[in-house]
């Protein structure tokens, strides 16, 4: 994560709120809204209203903490998933 000229490492973990079948691999990207420090971006991370989309085989999500940091991001799935439920992550630091 780049933050006022500084490069932050982040971890990211996925939050399994539904059952998946199945082996993928998600590449995202995407872009930090109401961060105000970097530790801000640190959170278990939900579904906004715009939930998530499918859009030309890629993925489109919009994803909040409970400090009001809001995650867009966007990637493409690579292999075999009988469902994907994309509701939830977590996002920390590296230190």
């Amino acid at each position: 994560m780049k933050f006022k000229g500084k490069q932050y490492r982040v971890e990211i973990g996925g939050v399994s709120l539904g059952a998946t079948i199945g082996a993928s691999k998600a590449e995202l990207v995407g872009e930090v809204y109401n961060l105000k420090s970097p530790n801000d971006i640190e959170g278990t991370y939900v579904a906004g209203q715009a939930g998530v989309a499918v859009v030309g085989g890629g993925k489109v999500a919009e994803l909040k903490n409970s400090k009001g940091v809001v995650l867009k991001i966007k990637g493409k799935q690579v292999g075999l998933e009988l469902a994907l439920d994309l509701s939830g992550m977590g996002v920390s630091l590296k230190k």
